[in-house]
């Protein structure tokens, strides 16, 4: 990941301290052997646990999906709950996710990643790719909602996000914070977006989080993984060792 130096970043757009950036990894929260399948239950619980840390009082507070859920024939919700004299405080949070069993399938059969938009293929997954991950991002925008967190769906493509060489070379934070400011919790994820020499590429929510982090300067950065840590090479090779400490060195391989 390269971590961008502050020194050469220009002022930040974030006018109020954030408290926690978190990354949801797709292969957590997702079944990752099963095209396009959420794992309801690990999601549920994700979602419960960030609801507790993130909003005071420590009581739910109404829900926000107020859409029908799949399989059921009425929308699910009681507007009532929500009254003028209702006070609840939600610490600044931004949500990330990865793509998990969403989108992997769909930019690997394109080259998606490998650019050439004028190619048929590359164009119709690209498409493909991005119909996949804002399905994915979706669905978390709705758990997030069902324990009453105000979450706002961002997709790095829809803010007008592109890359150049696999780094950001255009990362527009505007929405980000008017929606923290606004007291909504944005929830952004990997997508396929623009690139300036290839023509598109595929831009990964560790991209993403080390753009936001460099000028958000959050307090704490979480990441949630279905292994123990953080290793020096992929976890499921029989010699990767678990890490204790990330020093800048490694976060700009």
């Amino acid at each position: 990941m390269d971590l961008e130096s502050s020194q050469s970043l220009p002022h930040s757009p974030f006018t109020q301290p954030i408290q926690c950036i978190v990354k949801l990894g797709g292969a957590a929260i997702t079944c990752k052997h099963d095209l396009e399948m959420i794992n309801d239950d690990i999601l549920r619980k994700v979602s419960q646990q960030l609801r507790q840390a993130m909003i005071s009082p420590s009581q739910k507070p109404p829900g926000m999906d107020w859409s029908k859920r799949h399989g059921e024939s009425q929308i699910c919700c009681n507007p009532d709950e929500f009254r003028d004299d209702s006070i609840f405080h939600c610490t600044p949070f931004i949500v990330v996710h990865g793509a998990g069993s969403f989108g992997h399938f769909q930019a690997s059969k394109s080259g998606v990643h490998k650019g050439q938009l004028d190619k048929p293929i590359v164009k119709g997954g690209f498409v493909a790719t991005r119909i996949s991950v804002t399905t994915l991002n979706l669905e978390i925008v709705r758990a997030l909602a069902r324990e009453g967190i105000p979450s706002i769906g961002m997709s790095p493509f829809s803010c007008g996000w592109f890359t150049k060489e696999k780094h950001i070379s255009s990362g527009d934070l505007s929405s980000v914070t008017k929606a923290i400011e606004s007291g909504f919790t944005p929830v952004l994820h990997g997508d396929a977006v623009f690139d300036e020499i290839q023509g598109c590429s595929i831009l990964s929510g560790d991209v993403i989080i080390s753009h936001l982090a460099a000028y958000s300067k959050p307090k704490y950065v979480v990441f949630l993984t279905d292994v123990h840590g953080v290793y020096d090479r992929p976890p499921t090779e029989p010699d990767a060792i678990l890490l204790k400490e990330i020093g800048e060195n490694l976060l700009q391989t």
